[in-house]
């Protein structure tokens, strides 16, 4: 079978493909391959500049040549270090094997060759590349899409700051709010969130086989490695990585603040699930209608339906990019001994599991701006509801110490109909100032709605 959209085993590289057109150069095995280079790139560099006798500073000309294997690496390159990985069977090693490859007729750079991957493990290399990874897809694709969500659903608290709705706490009609309070109230959330997955400050090292410099310190016993170490993996890009250092470690960084950055983004998909289960709760009451689409269809049978299918999408995707997520925060910080090699294979994952959030993320969006708010049915609900309005009487009645006023509202309404004039009716016999029992007859189950839209307008 040739491989096309159609046979690719993952949607994400079939039927999802163009909507991820921006991770997959960051988190793709090609991803992967780049930032590889990046990393023997800058510290090859580095260790010209180090002051070894043995390895003169490079020439400008040669640094410009170096950095532009970064900068231009195509997927030509990544094509040349598989094609000598068929041979290596080890993707580090390919990778030296191509930089090395490209110093033929370059005299300068082939005398100094053997400093390409000098003194690292791989996984100097391979965590190095992982956090360069990680730092591009949370930063260019994941942060910007939740941005957009989070300005979006802010834009429509502002907008619905005053649109009176029925609550309803579990599942029944209770005190008021506005439909622009509780979009309010995700926002809040979200930004809590985004700031949350922003902060993880993302670790890298540079310390050899088991963490210890034992091969850099054969070479030069007196140098400080450490020091050394930690300039290249803070300086910033393109003669750095731009990372923090992380100072102790077995052979593979600990992937501790990998877990901690996974499981803040799916404490944000969980914010996301219980919005877009909401908003297609309220789509099923009328609350919202969506825009229609020529020539879309919503059923194979039933012509009239218009399916909230973007935030059933959105569910099921944030849902899969979570059970990923949650497996990768359990899984990376366990390692036996000073290594083994399951966290090689889990981390190839890292794209699949960005890559159902970032999918989430835009199908949530194209949902959002389908919708329509429906005041007619928000309205027409608020207005079979009077029964709400048993909570602020009760209140008033234990200001002015009447007796038993939650079981007397109890006993009235409860299981009961209750329209505008049986509620009116209970009001005008109250013996409370007159002031305060007009105040609680002019009241509605749409008036009622506290300072709901002044903490939406505020978000």
């Amino acid at each position: 079978m040739t491989f096309s959209a159609i046979s690719a085993l993952s949607p994400l590289d079939g039927r999802y493909a163009a909507k991820l057109s921006t991770l997959r150069p960051l988190t793709s095995e090609l991803g992967y391959m780049h930032r590889r280079v990046q990393v023997e790139v800058a510290w090859f560099i580095a260790l010209s500049d180090a002051g070894f006798a043995e390895f003169k500073p490079l020439s400008p000309g040669a640094r410009t040549y170096l950095l532009g294997l970064v900068k231009n690496f195509s997927e030509a390159d990544g094509e040349a270090i598989k094609a000598i990985e068929k041979t290596t069977n080890h993707d580090v090693k390919a990778v030296e094997y191509w930089i090395k490859s490209k110093f033929e007729a370059r005299p300068e750079l082939e005398k100094a060759g053997e400093f390409v991957h000098f003194a690292c493990t791989s996984e100097d290399i391979n965590n190095t590349s992982h956090a360069l990874q990680l730092r591009s897809a949370r930063d260019v694709v994941i942060l910007p899409l939740l941005d957009k969500v989070v300005l979006k659903l802010r834009d429509m608290a502002h907008a619905y700051a005053d649109v009176p709705m029925l609550s309803r706490t579990h599942g029944q009609t209770a005190s008021p709010t506005t439909v622009g309070k509780e979009i309010a109230n995700v926002v809040v959330r979200l930004q809590a969130a985004c700031d949350r997955i922003a902060s993880v400050k993302i670790l890298a090292k540079m310390n050899g086989a088991v963490g210890n410099y034992n091969a850099h310190l054969s070479a030069w016993p007196d140098f400080d490695w450490e020091a050394f170490s930690k300039k290249v993996v803070e300086t910033p890009e393109p003669l750095g990585l731009g990372l923090n250092f992380q100072p102790y470690s077995i052979q593979i960084e600990p992937h501790d603040y990998m877990a901690e950055l996974f499981d803040a983004v799916a404490r944000t998909n969980t914010i996301l699930i219980d919005f877009s289960r909401d908003v297609w709760g309220y789509v099923s009451l009328g609350y919202f209608k969506q825009k229609l689409r020529d020539g879309e269809v919503g059923s194979s049978t039933m012509p009239h339906k218009v399916n909230p299918i973007d935030f059933e999408n959105a569910e099921g995707n944030l849902g899969l990019a979570n059970a990923l997520l949650k497996h990768l925060s359990e899984k990376l910080p366990i390692s036996r001994w000073q290594r083994d090699l399951t966290d090689s294979t889990v981390l190839r994952n890292i794209g699949v599991a960005t890559g159902y959030a970032a999918l989430a993320y835009q199908s949530l969006m194209a949902g959002l701006n389908k919708l329509e708010i429906n005041e007619a049915a928000i309205a027409a609900d608020l207005d079979t509801s009077w029964e709400v309005l048993a909570e602020p009487i009760q209140t008033v009645m234990r200001r002015f110490g009447l007796p038993q006023p939650y079981e007397q509202l109890k006993k009235f309404t409860r299981g009961e109909a209750m329209t505008r004039e049986l509620m009116q009716g209970f009001i005008a016999g109250l013996a409370i100032p007159d002031t305060e029992k007009q105040r609680l007859l002019d009241m509605t189950p749409g008036s009622y709605t506290g300072k709901a839209a002044e903490l939406a307008r505020r978000v």
